[in-house]
């Protein structure tokens, strides 16, 4: 029976000593590669025209309330039905469903057989409302998904967790990098500079779906073994650094270097608050809540609601994201006890079932896949998505296997940190909404972020055979 040796507080020196320097020459060889892709990528320029804002958004109208709330009723119904269908018959996470789903309704297919139908159910005067609930909706997400990220599971393996986890980060970033040489000159517009194109290139493929993950590892009942656990903490750290670094591209994106350093410095002013301040009046807020009687009040529960939407609105008065901001919260408000118990039941069913499809549907009214029709698009596609697998995979099984994890283990994990999911959905969109990367790029990514996840539970089956996690359900984190 395989085994996940964990590196705990308790572990050589030596393997510690060990850790820390391959982590330290593994960043600062990473750092110089990106500096030379940047130094050399900084000469290229772009062939596309500036893109005008209808090719982010589509254009709003005089659409009927009611129309809205219809087409609003039927994209939700239909990512339920095929989310459902995946998990039944494909053995597939149900946001895999829900994600197809929102792309089968737009112009990829629907509208490709019958424009007047999709046009039916996703009016393009409707974008301006559903982008509104889908924007509500992420950024409630993003508090749940930072609510999960427990920072007690890095504890009980910080050099194992932080080793792995950059590693899986550095791996494809700088793939994503090196890819963008050759994407900027084609597929990229002449008002976008070549560090945020390939910045953004890097964390696309950088991305790990710790919402997703956590659900397959939960569906296996195997989320307590050391493996499971192992991915969980690479997953936390991860989505911690991608959004760190996603929240500096954002303020270089949107600002020019002197103005992107003055966002970089409010942001981690704002991040020191939060800590310092901000976090143990969390939980003096919760331990209040889990000493009171009777039900939690619904005064306790709105200012939990408003919260992430106030961090959010600061850090996009920042210059940051509000993704950042209730993302942050929700890393920040204590994981256990009364209050996260009564914040989670509130509020996921609301924003999975209803607000959650809003996106799927904006996002599949942007995901025009038809624009892929030469060759050559396919052919970068395809090399998109190699890299994506190659990244991901490799950077962590190398990793894993240098700290101490066994060879199938180390890919189980590979594959695990290779599900991207709705996490990349949301990181992709962001970019669309900059203007860093074209329609046609968008597809592209959306469909490596389909394909990468898709492959992680036929991979798992594979690599441990069906009964290979749950041999190890009865083990214990040392």
């Amino acid at each position: 029976m395989l085994r996940v040796p964990v590196v705990s507080a308790s572990a050589p020196s030596a393997l510690r000593l060990r850790t820390l320097l391959a982590y330290g020459v593994m960043v600062a060889v990473a750092l110089g590669i990106y500096l030379w892709i940047r130094s050399y990528g900084s000469t290229l320029a772009p062939s596309l025209p500036p893109a005008s804002a209808s090719e982010h958004h589509p254009a709003g109208g005089e659409s009927t309330f009611a129309h809205v709330l219809l087409s609003l009723a039927l994209v939700t119904l239909a990512t339920r039905l095929v989310g459902g269908a995946f998990q039944r018959w494909l053995a597939q996470p149900p946001v895999m469903g829900e994600i197809v789903a929102g792309l089968l309704l737009g112009p990829s297919l629907l509208g490709a057989i019958s424009p007047s139908a999709q046009a039916f159910v996703l009016p393009v005067d409707a974008a301006p409302v559903l982008g509104v609930i889908s924007k509500l909706g992420v950024v409630l997400f993003l508090f749940l998904v930072g609510l999960e990220l427990d920072p007690r599971m890095l504890a009980r393996q910080p050099h194992t967790s932080v080793a792995i986890s950059h590693a899986s980060i550095l791996a494809p970033f700088l793939l994503g990098s090196t890819r963008a040489l050759w994407l900027y000159p084609a597929h990229a517009t002449s008002d976008v500079d070549f560090t945020s194109f390939s910045l953004f290139m890097g964390i696309a493929l950088s991305v790990t779906a710790f919402p997703v993950l956590a659900r397959i590892l939960s569906d296996r009942g195997v989320q307590s073994t050391p493996l499971g656990v192992t991915a969980l903490a690479c997953a936390a750290v991860d989505d911690v650094t991608a959004w760190s670094l996603l929240a500096l591209l954002v303020g270089l994106a949107k600002h020019d270097a002197m103005a992107a350093g003055r966002t970089v410095l409010f942001l981690a002013l704002y991040v020191a608050v939060m800590f310092l301040v901000a976090r143990p009046l969390l939980a003096r807020f919760a331990a209040r809540v889990e000493h009171s009687r009777g039900p939690v009040s619904r005064t306790m529960l709105t200012l939990a609601f408003v919260l992430p939407l106030l961090s959010g609105s600061i850090t996009e008065a920042i210059g940051v994201h509000a993704l950042f901001g209730a993302f942050l919260l929700g890393v920040l408000m204590p994981h256990e006890g009364r209050l996260a118990r009564e914040v989670r039941a509130s509020l996921e069913g609301f924003v999975l079932v209803l607000l959650l499809p809003a996106f799927f549907a904006l996002t599949g009214m942007r995901t025009q896949v038809g624009l892929l029709h030469e060759r050559a698009d396919w052919f970068a596609c395809a090399l998109i998505i190699a890299l994506a697998i190659l990244g991901k995979l490799g950077g962590t099984t190398i990793a894993a296997r240098l700290t101490g994890l066994e060879w199938r283990p180390a890919l189980a994990l590979g594959f695990l940190m290779n599900t991207r999911g709705l996490m990349q959905l949301i990181v992709l969109d962001l970019g669309l909404e900059l203007g860093i990367i074209t329609p046609k790029l968008f597809a592209m990514m959306i469909l490596m972020a389909l394909v990468t996840t898709f492959l992680t539970t036929p991979a798992l089956d594979l690599v441990l055979g069906k009964r290979g996690f749950e041999e190890r359900v009865g083990d214990t984190v040392t």
